[in-house]
């Protein structure tokens, strides 16, 4: 029960990393509030974190909108009193084209989710997390980062890049309040993200690269599981990692590498 008296915030906790991540959490004994955009999936994060005895509170939000992250927090604050962990999570894959394709309408979309999304979530959470010390895991990617191999996917991987320099930028900017600040890059997952992917003539823009069979070394190739991610990410909350600040963590099972 290592997060047992903590109350962590996590956004995009409807599916995937974020649900996996707030399910480890509540294990750990924190009160988690679980937010997405969509209630319906939001809620049934809520309801298994209770049925297994835990305690969560469902919040509908967009991440990209102002007032909406505002409530989102104080309704957090109303329930809970504190804030300890924060993981920004939430995000979308986006349009993948050519960047002569690429409209602004698509680049602006991905900006506002991925980037201010994770702007919003810090910028109402960190004032709460300066009263007692506390622990923000922003998810980012190996692309961006380690790969730039995704064709047509420019939008994307600035702002995965970006969410690891806010990464380092707000380590030495919020460790005084004695918070720390760290990301995981995850490669190939298993999660729903590719609902919201779009690609358009990509093909034109791939550079012929013939990877290596199972380009997923300790797995055979096989991609890693949500769990695999949350796992890092509540080690990374956890008072186990209190010296570790400003790190980007890569979650890909050597992906990363051949690339």
């Amino acid at each position: 029960m290592e997060f047992q008296g903590k109350v962590a915030l996590v956004t995009g906790a409807g599916s995937g990393i974020g649900k996996a991540t707030a399910l480890r959490l509540a294990a750990g004994g924190a009160r988690v509030a679980v937010l997405s955009r969509t209630m319906e999936e939001v809620a049934e994060t809520r309801d298994e974190i209770q049925a297994k005895g835990g305690t969560a509170l469902a919040i509908d939000a967009d991440i990209s909108d102002e007032s909406e992250m505002a409530r989102a927090l104080e309704r957090t604050i109303a329930a809970y009193d504190r804030l300890d962990i924060v993981v920004a999570n939430a995000g979308i894959n986006g349009m993948w084209a050519p960047i002569d394709e690429l409209t602004p309408d698509e680049w602006d979309k991905t900006i506002r989710i991925n980037l201010r999304g994770t702007y919003l979530t810090l910028h109402f959470a960190v004032p709460h997390l300066k009263r007692e010390g506390g622990s923000v895991v922003i998810v980012s990617s190996i692309n961006g980062n380690r790969t730039f191999t995704t064709a047509g996917a420019t939008a994307y991987t600035a702002t995965k890049a970006a969410q690891v320099a806010m990464t380092q930028q707000l380590a030495l900017e919020l460790g005084r309040h004695r918070i720390r600040v760290n990301a995981v890059c995850p490669g190939a997952i298993e999660t729903e993200i590719w609902d919201n992917t779009d690609k358009r003539n990509v093909e034109s823009v791939a550079i012929p690269v013939k990877w290596p069979e199972g380009q997923i070394p300790i797995t055979g190739g096989k991609p890693g599981k949500s769990a695999d991610v949350a796992d890092v990410i509540a080690f990374l909350a956890s008072d186990t990692a209190r010296h570790v600040t400003g790190v980007p963590v890569y979650v890909d099972g050597g992906q990363s590498l051949l690339r």
